[in-house]
């Protein structure tokens, strides 16, 4: 790992063992892209990197008329002086003009990685894991200095990108955008492959030829969003997930973004990412600056499953943070599907005993415990106990959940507030919404302005004087509806562009703030389910709801869907009541657990309402999960079959020194006398000798090239339980040739 300059060809080489990016000072002193992709010798420089060659109508430099920037691959590139591809940036100076032109000034190579201030950010746990590029532009004319960092991993191939923007002007500048990212490619012989949804259908992936002109996914919620996630591969037209070249960009952002490819007519790509430019400006007076938020670059030559393994491992590693990174998440009972709203201390301390005989760990009090909140009407905003239902608060029943042998958690909504509230009644200038305009409703209730530091601040001294009274160790953050009417009452009309991403930065602050007072609470993000399931949020929240649907069937699809981007750790996912709330669906409760266990595992149901046979199948559920859960959250994942391809789905995880694994394999629906399907398997030691369920025995080669049949007789990988069953296999290595 490294990265080197050429001082002869004004090159620089980031390089790992597995990939290669080279930058060069441009004819024009501008930064321009030569090669991104498998690793190649370092010790070389590169001479075809940018196109030349005079074109009919194209721009040219006074220069080098045989170097034009239209058809150059440039890093940071601006609009208005002879690209006319979409811009990276754009800032509008004090005369009007918003033509830039960022000349190279000087780099800085070191070891490690900074952080980026009031953002999340991937961090090197030491500093021989990463090493730095800065590069230093600045255009002469507007006074405005870039500095383009890369961070390149040891162990990844992986590079991380983001800019950083100082007005040394004298008048003030206003930036109209400013992405974290480019990546010139030299062919757009590529597909792009996005994962869309909405509520309840989060992260579906969908293929998308690229053919020229624009391909584009946003979001202007004021959040990530369930419709489109801010991850996405482009990837050559043969990759499938064993084969073939893929490059990941993943946002590390929680707030509205997008992503843009733009394939031109002369056969380049151009990839861009960042915050979205909509009702974005962000003024510099002279001597302020303004840090764009991380992009992860991640490549595989290997297929799209090597690299979602490659994303996984550096999100686990060096993204997740404090007592629960690389940890085992602990088995919890959340009683909102039992009760909603409608309960009493009695009725949550039968569910928690309940809970505690099938051996889940951690007890979660949902929505409904504070203020004046009996439905959605009202209390948000309110963070201190409702005593008449729970007459000894948080405290009294945190020391009652303990006493029975289990962890206490709570839920929390804090950055929404109700009209009916005291909150609002003595505030109704902290709710983001436009003068004399009527306000929309999400859920009955209104988004706080949490670009407003007072406004966070009267949330913090809320929530720490609740938490501090009781002993809660897992917090369910919330949120239930997007942005409309954005405008921060009272602030600088000016300054109204800057609201989205100011109430982010408030969300991320009071994450930190509470962090940090309470170090050993496990945090999970929720947002009507997966609405903000991005690598931002898990910086603070190390796992997340993944989605409101907790439909078997559905989850197949959403968990598939998700794993492209995001490990198994970060993944909540819970056994639910059947029929199922969402859906009406009913599926046996041995299949339910059977995708749940493909996550962070719990139970979202009254176990005192299920049938003793059930609850024996809870407990033994439980017994499993405890056994092999590191292997679940932490294993080498492995996607086999896709639930959006076929009838029949599965996927396992491999334990890194291949002696343990888990396969999993769905059905859909029953369908009489089908073709046998062979499941191949991967990840297996080919020379080792696996029992499968301490009966068959079969080597790994065998296992992996010539596959499992379905259907095949009466053998054990045959199962016939009618529609949406399943099954799970634990394979353990016992001999080796």
């Amino acid at each position: 790992m490294g990265i080197t300059y050429n001082v002869n060809g004004k090159q620089f080489h980031l390089f790992n063992a597995e990939i290669s990016y080279f930058l060069g000072i441009c004819p024009d002193g501008e930064v321009g892209q030569l090669y991104f992709g498998k690793k190649i010798n370092e010790n070389q420089t590169i001479a075809y990197g940018q196109t030349k060659g005079v074109r009919p109508v194209c721009c040219n430099t006074k220069e080098d008329e045989n170097y034009t920037k239209e058809l150059a691959m440039l890093e940071y590139p601006a609009f208005g002086n002879g690209d006319f591809r979409t811009p990276a940036y754009e800032i509008r100076q004090s005369n009007g003009s918003r033509v830039t032109n960022l000349i190279y000034r000087e780099h800085r190579i070191y070891s490690g990685k900074k952080p980026i201030e009031g953002l999340p950010a991937s961090y090197a746990n030491t500093d021989d894991e990463a090493t730095t590029l800065e590069i230093v532009c600045f255009d002469e004319i507007a006074k405005v200095e870039v500095t383009l960092f890369y961070t390149i991993w040891e162990k990844y191939p992986v590079i991380c990108r983001h800019a950083k923007i100082n007005n040394l002007a004298d008048d003030r500048v206003v930036i109209t955008k400013a992405l974290s990212m480019c990546l010139d490619l030299p062919d757009s012989d590529y597909n792009w492959l996005q994962f869309e949804g909405a509520w309840g259908r989060e992260r579906y992936p969908v293929e998308r030829s690229l053919s020229n002109g624009i391909t584009q996914i946003e979001s202007m919620r004021g959040h990530s969003s369930a419709n489109y996630n801010p991850f996405v591969i482009v990837k050559r037209k043969n990759t499938d997930e064993f084969m073939g070249e893929a490059i990941g960009i993943n946002f590390v952002y929680s707030g509205n973004f997008v992503a843009e490819s733009e394939a031109d007519t002369y056969g380049k790509l151009r990839l861009l990412m960042g915050i979205n430019p909509r009702w974005f400006e962000w003024p510099l007076d002279k001597g302020e600056s303004f840090e764009t938020p991380e992009v992860i670059i991640s490549y595989s030559k290997e297929g799209l499953n090597k690299l979602s393994q490659s994303i996984h491992a550096f999100m686990n590693n060096n993204l997740v943070r404090g007592r629960y990174k690389n940890a085992p998440r602990p088995i919890l009972l959340n009683n909102w599907e039992a009760t909603e709203m409608n309960f009493n201390e009695e009725k949550i301390l039968k569910i928690a005993k309940k809970g505690k005989e099938a051996g889940v760990e951690l007890f979660v009090l949902d929505d409904g415990w504070f203020g004046k909140r009996n439905d959605d009407y009202a209390g948000l905003g309110d963070w201190f106990v409702n005593n008449k239902k729970l007459p000894d608060g948080l405290k009294g029943l945190s020391e009652k959940v303990n006493d029975l042998g289990l962890d206490f958690g709570v839920w929390i909504e804090p950055e929404m507030v109700n009209e009916d509230s005291d909150l609002y009644r003595a505030h109704p200038d902290w709710v983001l919404g436009a003068p004399d305009r009527t306000r929309t409703l999400g859920r009955h209730q209104m988004v706080l302005d949490f670009s407003k530091k007072e406004v966070v601040d009267n949330i913090y001294e809320q929530l720490y004087a609740a938490f501090s009274e009781a002993n809660i160790s897992y917090i369910k953050w919330d949120m239930n509806r997007s942005i409309t009417e954005c405008y921060s009452l009272g602030g600088d009309p000016s300054k109204e562009g800057m609201v989205y991403h100011k109430y982010i930065m408030g969300v991320y602050d009071l994450y930190e703030r509470l962090i940090k007072a309470f170090p050993d609470i496990l945090f999970e993000s929720c947002a009507s389910g997966g609405s903000r399931f991005d690598a931002g949020i898990l910086y603070y929240a190390p796992q997340a709801w993944c989605s409101d649907d907790t439909d078997a069937h559905e989850r197949i699809k959403i968990q598939y869907g998700t794993s492209y981007g995001y490990p198994v750790s970060m993944v909540g996912a819970h056994v639910s009541a059947s029929p199922n709330l969402q859906t009406g669906r009913n599926i046996r409760i041995d299949e339910r657990a059977a995708i749940a266990c493909f996550g962070t595992f719990g139970y979202e149901l009254d176990l005192n309402e299920i049938s003793d046979e059930e609850f024996d199948m809870v407990k033994e559920q439980i017994k499993f999960m405890k056994e092999y859960r590191s292997l679940f959250q932490y294993g080498s994942l492995y996607r086999l079959e896709s639930p959006f391809k076929k009838n029949i789905s599965a996927w396992m995880v491999v334990s890194k020194d291949k002696e343990t694994s888990i396969v999993a394999i769905y059905k859909n629906l029953k369908t009489p006398n089908v073709g046998q399907i062979r499941i191949r398997l991967k990840g297996l030691d080919p020379d080792g000798v696996y029992k499968i369920n301490d009966q068959k025995e079969a080597y790994g080669d065998i296992l992996m090239e010539g596959g499992v049949q379905y259907p095949e007789g009466d053998n054990e990988w045959f199962f016939d339980d009618g529609d949406f069953s399943s099954r799970i296999y634990v394979l353990k290595k016992n001999v080796t040739k």
